[in-house]
């Protein structure tokens, strides 16, 4: 069993701008620290300080109060080639070496160790190899970038930052413009890889569903406040995973594990099995339709739901959610 073990961290830091004697604070009291062998995601609105945290974390700028430590030692006292190849980062901008193969860009992994004209070794192919392997890539390894989908260059960029072998991982929004099926399988794929390679993942996301679904520990940025860690099942139980939604109309379900209003939505009587009364109530919700003397109940032919309407002693049969609501709809024009 792999024990946890804080590879980064950080107390009370203040993160902005400096220049001159003006200082530009993004961000107060921001603690952390990041364990090997987890899948850590920072979530937030846009504005709140999640990019200048990711640069003062890779040291690309100082923080204005206090220190990131990285194996204990302060960030900003080890040398931009150390850290190199101890933080490993997957940003958002396209790569425009377009004509590179897959297995030429996991390559470009290695030139912390090698440097950009340094040929690779023996152990830095391993390297190479094996991220490929890792990240499942290895039916277009031998590809131009121009060929791939959205999907697979993702996963090459993934593999690349594994190549570089660092201890770390930082990737910033890396299922944006992924179709569902890809940003499942790149989510699972990062968690895998925290926990088989015991390495600290950081992943910068707006994707709630997924993050919550496999990530072990959530980072919540917002205006004003202290970054609030702990697991995503702890910060929704709590109810302070509220702090990622803008205003007090909405709130976390806890039971539903959605986002839903605040305000009080009254049903009508619906029987039938569990599922199908679900995804009624929710179409209804949905459509804003109040029902008053209606009740609905649902039966099963074939497997099939059938959707039944009754008032007094009116009943109309629907053969699905759609021509029920388009139905209800109907008569509330009158």
């Amino acid at each position: 069993m792999i024990s946890l073990q804080t590879i980064l961290s950080a107390t009370e830091l203040s993160l902005g701008y400096s220049k001159g004697v003006k200082t530009n604070v993004i961000a107060e009291n921001i603690s952390f620290s990041l364990e090997k062998g987890k899948l850590t995601c920072l979530l937030g609105p846009n504005g709140v300080g999640k990019s200048t945290l990711i640069k003062t974390i890779m040291g690309q700028i100082p923080a204005l109060k206090n220190q990131v430590y990285l194996d204990k030692k302060p960030s900003i006292s080890l040398s931009k080639k150390e850290l190199s190849k101890r933080i490993a980062v997957v940003l958002t901008e396209k790569i425009s070496s377009a004509n590179l193969t897959v297995g030429q860009i996991v390559a470009l992994g290695r030139i912390p160790h090698t440097g950009w004209l340094g040929s690779l070794s023996k152990s830095d192919q391993e390297k190479v190899t094996y991220a490929i392997n890792a990240t499942h890539i290895n039916y277009i390894q031998d590809r131009p970038l121009s060929e791939l989908s959205d999907g697979q260059l993702q996963k090459v960029m993934i593999a690349r930052a594994l190549a570089q072998d660092g201890e770390i991982l930082i990737l910033d929004e890396p299922t944006a413009h992924l179709d569902l099926i890809n940003r499942y399988e790149i989510m699972h794929l990062l968690r895998d890889i925290a926990i088989k390679e015991n390495k600290a993942i950081l992943v910068v996301t707006h994707d709630l569903d997924i993050a919550i679904d496999t990530a072990d520990e959530f980072w919540l940025m917002q205006c004003g406040i202290p970054l609030v860690c702990g697991s995503p099942e702890d910060l929704i139980l709590n109810g302070q995973i509220n702090l990622l939604l803008p205003t007090t109309n909405l709130r976390f379900e806890k039971i539903s594990g959605k986002v839903e209003e605040t305000s009080r939505f009254v049903f009508p009587p619906i029987e039938g099995p569990e599922e199908a009364v679900k995804w009624v109530q929710s179409a209804l919700r949905k459509n804003r339709i109040q029902l008053n003397g209606y009740s609905i109940s649902i039966h099963l032919e074939n497997e099939i739901p059938i959707f039944n309407l009754k008032l007094a002693n009116e009943k109309v049969k629907f053969e699905n959610i759609s021509l029920l609501i388009a139905y209800l709809k109907f008569v509330e024009k009158g």
